[in-house]
């Protein structure tokens, strides 16, 4: 028993080493500034930023074609999105105004406003959470768009700042770190950071010249499946889920070989 312990500490090290898994790679506009991102069913729905592009999407996953799209008026730069119910809910930069639309149309529902910098928006199933780039999530009423509580995240004792896009997974909240290459995995409960996600080299240097940053998280939760891209990407990946891997090949029940 303690061999085969000690075989997957080893291999667990190599593979962390390694990076995230790649799965699957897929087309994904250039042109969006991608700032948010939700799967579901089947496709993709994104919100894209800067003044004057920012846009609402829905994009076949498979082919990465937009297949229904609405224009913010150019004042506005488009932020995270979730999906409630049957509605998306979008944030804007700095406008402090979100945008209720229905999910099936993009027929704009209603308007709301909020306090601070409008980032990142998720879901817990219950509250809505949001991220202003600061260290700080706040949870909002997802029928009343009132604040209802805030987290502080935290690593090794130290703030965790410049959250950005975020994503429920597991009964954890993944977020994108603005200016990396890494996922923040934290406790919806204390804040702590779990554990991170790296995510170095998934574009090519010539690639990578042509874009911004690394953003957007969305997960398939029927398949498992965890999609991640970043801003005026020409890609999409699917990458392994985090556990799922190193579960799979040192069970210690496991009769497969």
């Amino acid at each position: 028993m303690k061999k085969v312990a000690l075989l997957a500490a080893v291999f667990l090290f190599l593979l962390q080493a390694a990076g995230q898994k790649v799965v699957h790679t897929y087309a994904h506009d250039p042109q969006a500034y991608t700032q948010g991102l939700v799967y579901y069913e089947g496709f993709l729905y994104e919100s894209t930023g800067l003044f004057g592009k920012s846009s609402l999407r829905k994009v076949d996953l498979a082919t990465g074609k937009v297949l229904k799209q609405i224009d913010l008026p150019s004042a506005y730069f488009g932020e995270g999105i979730a999906l409630w119910k049957d509605k998306i809910i979008q944030l804007t930069w700095q406008s402090k105004i979100g945008f209720v639309y229905d999910r099936a149309t993009f027929k704009q529902l209603s308007t709301f406003t909020y306090s601070r910098e409008g980032w990142g928006l998720t879901h817990d199933g219950k509250r809505l959470i949001e991220s202003d780039g600061s260290s700080t999530l706040y949870f909002w009423d997802p029928e009343t768009f009132k604040e209802i509580g805030h987290l502080d995240v935290v690593d090794k004792g130290g703030p965790v700042s410049n959250l950005n896009e975020l994503e429920y997974i597991h009964g954890e909240i993944y977020a994108n770190q603005y200016q990396t290459e890494r996922i923040a995995r934290i406790s919806p409960s204390t804040g702590h950071v779990i554990a991170w996600i790296d995510l170095p080299g998934l574009l090519t240097t010539t690639e990578r010249a042509q874009t911004d940053v690394l953003n957007g998280i969305a997960y398939d939760a029927k398949q498992n499946r965890l999609f991640i891209t970043g801003k005026q990407w020409p890609k999409l990946f699917e990458i392994e889920m985090p556990g799922r891997h190193t579960n799979r090949l040192f069970d210690p029940k496991s009769t497969t070989h």
